[in-house]
Order: C-alpha cells, then sequence, then structure tokens
C-alpha cells in the first residue's frame, strides 16, 4: 500500500508566536493520527538549497502508512482544531499527496 505524505510550504510567517500555538495543537494531533515528520526545515536546523521558484522558508514533510490515513488524520477532529489556531497571517501551500509504491 502506498504512504500517504503532507507537504506544508510557507511562503510567509507574520505572527511566528501564533504558528507556534499551532505547531502545539498540531504536533499531538498528527502522531495521534499515526503521522511522522520526516523534515522540517529551518526550525530544526535541516539545511535547504532553493532552486528555480523555490524558497528557504519554512517546509514540513510529514509520512503516513497510507494516503487514506493521511487524509483522516487531517479531517481528524483534533487537527480541525489545530487549524483554528493557524493565524491569518501565514501564507501557506498545503498538500495531501499519494506516495509510490
Amino acid at each position: 500500500m502506498a504512504k500517504g505524505y503532507w507537504v506544508s510550504v510557507y511562503p510567509a510567517i507574520s505572527d511566528s508566536e501564533r504558528l507556534t500555538a499551532y505547531d502545539k495543537l498540531a504536533g499531538p494531533a498528527v502522531r495521534a493520527g499515526g503521522g511522522r515528520t520526516l523534515s522540517r526545515i529551518p526550525s530544526r536546523g535541516g539545511r535547504v538549497v532553493a532552486h528555480e521558484a523555490g524558497i528557504t522558508q519554512r517546509v514540513v514533510l510529514i509520512e503516513f502508512d497510507s494516503f487514506e490515513r493521511a487524509v483522516a488524520a487531517y479531517e481528524s477532529e483534533a487537527y480541525q482544531k489545530a487549524l483554528v489556531a493557524l493565524p491569518d497571517g501565514v501564507e501557506r501551500d498545503f498538500r495531501i499527496i499519494e506516495g509510490i509504491d
């Protein structure tokens, strides 16, 4: 079964304190849904080299055992509560994608 991934790219963050509040709610919700954070740069010291229209701001990659689990985690009550805490001043490109077997 193909894995599922959350891919979040943050081109603009104007309220990092409120983003931290979102993180505190989102982390447990993601883990409860079976998600594993594979990368969160640059906030955890990871390196990034941006090409073409790429950005060097925050990028988060989370893996789930299946695409269906990734969708279910997003739709969970706990994660929906986290989304309410996501500040208006944060621009985010979020996708749920299916991996290749």
